[in-house]
């Protein structure tokens, strides 16, 4: 019985309270109900008095067996998950003096982690008196845009963050 109380959930002589709205295990309302009398309708049908709604005032009471209940949140939340991207950040890093070909390969990686669902932060770094010429890396971060084919949105606007220069770009929603 430890494990309904780690979910909040409480059942059966776990309930405190004196009156209950009572759901039966058919789903019709039964009203407001004491709590003994609740109990005893749910041991009559071989059942558990489940607590689910406990912030309710009275809180709300079901009967039903309480392991097919718990199979069946258990169930919902594993479904849930399944259905559900994890999106993962990629990042791509580079130097404010960056030649050509190297910068049209670290585009064509951003454009493969942006069409692959990822987000995709470019980042870069400046060293020793790079630092005074920071509009170098914005003009990078710029040509990254500019030889990117697919659609993306910039999610971080380009911004310092110490001697790193980054932004972030996610891929558009697909229709």
């Amino acid at each position: 019985m430890a494990d309904s109380r780690d979910k909040g959930l409480r059942i059966n002589k776990q309930i405190r309270v004196r009156e209950v709205r009572l759901i039966d295990d058919l789903g019709e309302q039964r009203g407001v109900v004491p709590t003994i009398n609740a109990y005893e309708m749910a041991q009559n049908r071989n059942l558990d008095l489940v607590e689910v709604a406990p912030t309710a005032n009275p809180p709300v009471c079901k009967i039903l067996d309480y392991g097919k209940y718990k199979f069946e949140q258990e169930k919902k939340l594993r479904d849930s998950k399944k259905s559900q991207k994890t999106i993962k950040l990629k990042e791509i890093r580079m130097q404010p003096k960056i030649g050509t070909g190297d910068l049209d390969f670290k585009a064509k990686h951003v454009q493969e982690f942006l069409e692959q669902g990822n987000k995709v932060k470019v980042t870069i770094r400046f060293r020793g008196r790079e630092l005074a010429h920071t509009e170098l890396g914005y003009g990078v971060l710029d040509e990254v845009l500019k030889r990117l084919d697919c659609g993306y949105n910039v999610e971080k606007k380009p911004a310092m963050e110490g001697r790193f220069m980054s932004m972030i770009l996610t891929p558009k929603a697909k229709k």
